[in-house]
């Protein structure tokens, strides 16, 4: 039996979504131990993929100080004796980690009683608590190249099979994530008016909290655009754009590697060890898309450089840095080991 761990925001739970979904397809059911905060309850609390799933009042370290820290590690090491008694009643041979500070009390847990611990770090730079744990798991899952055991990123299949080279500036997708980002809403509405000008039509994912103010512009605007919070349908909203601007989160910038669709990436500048800026930096040193930091980011500029952006060429070599299979590969990996 396995254990799945981690979560806390969209990016970890995917990892730990796909992995489930994979070792469900070979007839297991793994359990789920997250945490009360976060987005764990939301994505796991009523999955029938899951044998079972538990919440416990895990917490962040890192930011904290003094007895704050002091109670927090307590308190992960105090649920990491709760999963030595969740891992005995499910007789669980090995756990599974996405990292975050759910991850914590299984993770720590599953060293203290000697059970095999995977890990799956998404970014190109290590989380705090994947990087002080790396050294004592049996393998350490990354795409990018940090010395690691290399898998392609688990990505939905539908991503790939939507898939197509880009040769004309026809449609542009703006994407702040399931959560929005406000800077990427601005910045969609004051390019908007020009790309309308020139023909080039938008599909816009706000987030649920600004939804209806950016609706309520393109109407007044008279633009006609495709608008929305959150989709199920995301890869056929990538099939249907020629260039993304993106956030850079790891499962977003994959995705669109997937799909072949050339970006402009705006990383979250407050992401922990600015990480969005490292991933994105991967790509972009290849010359395969555009990068540029909010704080120093020119609507009009920026323009220019997508007009002159040689798609069909970012577009194919995108299908080279990624390939269907990531949760396969890992699952393989985990199973063979033990």
């Amino acid at each position: 039996m396995i254990a799945i761990t981690g979560g806390g925001t969209g990016g970890h739970l995917v990892i730990a979504k796909a992995i489930k979904e994979e070792l469900n397809k070979r007839g297991i059911e793994p359990i789920y131990i997250g945490s009360t905060a976060g987005q764990d309850k939301g994505w796991f609390e009523k999955d029938e993929g899951f044998k079972q799933t538990y919440f416990l009042a895990s917490q962040g370290v890192v930011n904290k100080k003094g007895y704050r820290k002091a109670l927090a590690l307590f308190s992960i090491l105090s649920s990491a004796l709760t999963c030595k008694a969740i891992f005995k009643q499910h007789n669980i041979h090995y756990v599974f980690s996405v990292g975050g500070y759910s991850a914590a009390p299984a993770s720590i847990g599953a060293l203290l009683f000697r059970i095999p611990l995977f890990i799956h770090e998404q970014n190109a730079i290590k989380g705090k608590l994947n990087a002080l744990l790396k050294p004592f798991t049996k393998s350490f899952f990354s795409s990018y190249d940090m010395g690691s055991t290399y898998t392609n990123y688990p990505i939905q299949e539908a991503f790939f099979t939507t898939s197509r080279i880009r040769k004309n500036l026809k449609t542009i997708i703006f994407l702040g994530g399931s959560q929005g980002a406000t800077f990427i809403n601005k910045l969609a509405i004051q390019m908007a008016p020009e790309l309308n000008k020139n023909g080039i039509s938008i599909i816009h994912q706000t987030g649920h909290k600004e939804l209806e103010s950016v609706q309520a512009f393109y109407h007044s605007h008279h633009i006609d655009a495709d608008v929305f919070a959150f989709s199920k349908e995301m890869p056929l909203k990538l099939a249907n754009a020629d260039f993304a601007i993106s956030r850079s989160g790891a499962s977003t910038l994959w995705e669109l590697c997937a799909a072949r669709l050339p970006a402009l990436f705006v990383p979250f500048p407050y992401a922990a060890g600015n990480h969005q800026f490292f991933n994105a930096k991967i790509l972009t040193d290849k010359g395969l898309g555009l990068l540029c930091e909010q704080a120093s980011l020119n609507a009009p500029k920026i323009l220019q450089d997508i007009y002159a952006l040689d798609l069909a060429y970012i577009s194919t070599n995108l299908a080279q840095t990624i390939q269907y299979g990531g949760a396969k590969e890992i699952v393989d990996i985990i199973l063979k080991k033990n």
